[in-house]
C-alpha cells in the first residue's frame, strides 16, 4: 500500500530577527538549519509566530544548505 504524502512546496527562508535559514520540509513543518557541515542533519523545529517575518530566499540555495529534496 503507498502512502500519500501532502504536496506542500519546500521553501528556503531568512529569519531577520535571529538571522538564521529556515527551512520548510514537503510536510509544511519548519526547521532551523544551522551554519555547519551536513546542516540537514543538525536541524531543529522552529515554530513561527504571528509577529514571525519570514524573507524568502532563492531555491538554488537548496544545495548550499544540503537539503534532501
Amino acid at each position: 500500500m503507498m502512502t500519500e504524502r501532502k504536496q506542500t512546496a519546500v521553501g528556503i527562508f531568512v529569519d531577520r530577527s535571529c538571522p538564521q535559514w529556515i527551512v520548510r520540509d514537503p510536510d509544511g513543518n519548519f526547521w532551523i538549519i544551522p551554519s555547519v557541515e551536513n546542516p540537514w542533519d543538525h536541524r531543529t523545529p522552529y515554530y513561527p509566530t504571528e509577529e514571525t517575518e519570514l524573507e524568502p530566499v532563492p531555491r538554488h540555495y537548496k544545495d548550499m544548505l544540503g537539503l534532501p529534496f
